[in-house]
């Protein structure tokens, strides 16, 4: 279960930061609301998940699925442009994640 609520927390991660953009610098109500409770959503998930699983391990891959998805949603909903090189560090950041989940005992 708590790698279930670290996954969840970081696809929260990803839903307040993608709504952050969206508040355009907290001004929009609707979304600024939105990103508070993504905010708190993904933190009481990150808190359940570190209860039993290390502190080493689970902020990072929380930190890695909050990098990873707001690429993603940049990428595919915002137009940024993302450079080759820069795709490069993204797979290894990627590969990261999966070695630091497949190393650990939890």
């Amino acid at each position: 279960m708590n790698w279930i609520y670290l996954i969840t927390a970081g696809l929260f991660e990803v839903i307040w930061a993608t709504t952050m953009k969206l508040s355009h610098g907290f001004t929009k109500l609707n979304y600024t609301a939105l990103t508070i409770l993504g905010m708190i959503a993904s933190f009481i998930l990150l808190a359940k998940a570190t209860k039993t699983l290390p502190l080493s391990i689970a902020y990072p891959i929380w930190t890695g699925i909050g990098a990873l998805g707001a690429i993603i949603v940049g990428f595919v909903f915002f137009g940024d442009k993302i450079s080759l090189l820069t795709w490069l560090f993204i797979v290894l950041l990627l590969i990261s994640i999966i070695g630091i989940k497949l190393t650990t005992s939890n």
